[in-house]
């Protein structure tokens, strides 16, 4: 008799403000492919069309992406948009604006305060929302985030946007944001082997009732090119529990407090399947003690 597949609602629900979303949920960052813009190899089209509705019958129901997220093949929100419009109700969709790349692929200088509205604006068309559901301040060398935060703090009252958030921010942003407007969600690197810095970040978003989404939470060092990073530890754990180093990575994550949320993110259906089935996946106190 087949193993029943385990969906999304296995490792529980966090609510984004007044959004509830299932624990695991999906980037898709690595969705467009194109080695040289950072993507790791391209997959196919159909297929990757084919595991965001997959991932989506499988009870993900918080999807992360952004329109900087593409290549010379293909962008993520196109092909999020051709996979799942109509959008079923109950799916957030959160997006990042702030960095920018220009059409061969290299970063444009951070995003000005003026000109957030029009990266929100790019979001909703290639996506063909009227609105978005979260939408991350992704900051990088600013002192402060409040003149940058307001202006999407004004396209949130214009309800251009729903619920705002945070991405690679050091502590005191969140303070600096806070005080322009909620926030419901901090994105910052953290996994097994790249977390100490951001410790006390995560305990200070679950105190604040902020959901904590780390990203390159499987890749660790490996990053935007893909693939699982090498850890001996994670490798002993999963031969015990007859599981990937994905789903080891993916179940500390979910260990970290209820409000941590993942977002693995791949092109491959198997591999879909694999991470949605670590939200069962309960590691014990002492494997968990053998990852610090």
């Amino acid at each position: 008799m087949p193993t029943p597949l385990i969906d999304a609602t296995s490792a529980g629900t966090w609510t984004l403000g007044d959004l509830t979303v299932n624990r695991i949920g999906f980037g898709a960052m690595r969705l467009p492919g194109g080695e040289n813009y950072g993507y790791g190899s391209a997959s196919d089209r159909d297929r990757v069309i084919g595991v965001l509705r997959q991932a989506v019958a499988l009870g993900v129901n918080h999807i992360d992406t952004a329109a900087f997220y593409f290549s010379p093949l293909r962008s993520a929100n196109e092909l999020i948009n051709r996979a799942l419009a109509p959008y079923a109700d109950g799916l957030v969709i959160a997006a990042k604006v702030g960095p920018g790349r220009d059409p061969s692929g290299d970063w444009l200088p951070l995003a000005r305060p003026d000109q957030l509205r029009g990266q929100v604006e790019e979001n909703l068309r290639q996506l063909g929302r009227d609105h978005l559901d979260l939408v991350y301040l992704r900051q990088h060398g600013l002192e402060s985030v409040a003149e940058h935060f307001g202006a999407l703090a004004e396209l949130r009252d214009a309800g251009l946007i729903r619920h705002l958030g945070l991405s690679n921010i050091r502590p005191q942003h969140l303070a600096q944001a806070q005080a322009v407007a909620p926030v419901v969600s901090v994105q910052n690197p953290y996994g097994v082997d790249t977390r100490r810095m951001h410790d006390g970040l995560v305990r200070t978003c679950g105190e604040q009732g902020i959901a904590f989404v780390p990203f390159f939470s499987v890749a660790g060092e490996g990053r935007e090119s893909g693939g699982v990073a090498r850890n001996d530890a994670v490798q002993a754990i999963a031969l015990a529990h007859g599981a990937t180093a994905a789903q080891v990575r993916i179940a500390w994550t979910l260990s970290r407090g209820p409000h941590t949320l993942a977002i693995p993110g791949t092109g491959n259906p198997d591999h879909l399947t694999e991470n949605i089935a670590a939200g069962a996946l309960r590691l014990s106190a002492e494997e968990l003690a053998s990852l610090e």
